[in-house]
């Protein structure tokens, strides 16, 4: 694991222990008014570097997410990349953490892997993640969120419907 990986796993830890609601939804303070608004201004800048004359506002913003860890997500269409494929980013109720998939979870390890499928092009995934960086959102890479989850919250010793162990992905980016 490189240093990079080391500091986001250990904010991961960090987040983890905040404070908050049982069903862990959200942490105490948790301002989602704040969240809808930066959701709002990320379309905004995504739909500026991904749309084109015939589609000016490609990108979806899905903000009808309840009962989860992530309030809202964003995703790009297939007209609107070079690769013909979705680009969905989920963003998490704590520390404005972001994922980026293309198009599930588990169509593709890590974003190196769907640009080597041929699902992302390499400067749709810089625009991405340019934009991520300017707004100051956390990108959380695939691979740690796919690692078991060892927090301190009743989830660490829950299982998923199918009987596998929960991940840190449970935890930031999915329905509860």
């Amino acid at each position: 694991m490189d240093d990079d990986d080391r500091r986001v796993l250990d904010l991961l830890h960090a987040l983890d222990r905040l404070p908050g609601p049982e069903h862990l939804e959200f942490p105490d303070g948790f301002d989602h008014n704040r969240a809808r608004m930066r959701a709002i201004q990320l379309r905004k800048r995504l739909n500026d570097e991904f749309g084109d004359g015939r589609y000016e506002t490609p990108c979806r913003l899905d903000d009808m997410i309840q009962d989860a860890s992530y309030y809202f997500g964003v995703r790009i269409p297939p007209r609107a990349t070079e690769a013909d494929e979705w680009i969905c980013l989920r963003l998490s109720n704590y520390g404005d953490l972001v994922v980026v998939t293309t198009p599930r979870p588990e169509s593709h390890p890590d974003l190196d892997a769907a640009v080597a499928a041929g699902a992302l092009s390499v400067r749709d995934r810089e625009r991405v993640e340019t934009v991520l960086s300017e707004m100051e959102y956390q990108l959380v890479p695939l691979p740690l969120l796919q690692r078991r989850y060892d927090g301190v919250t009743w989830l660490a010793e829950a299982e998923t419907g199918d009987g596998s162990p929960v991940t840190w992905w449970t935890r930031f980016f999915e329905y509860l």
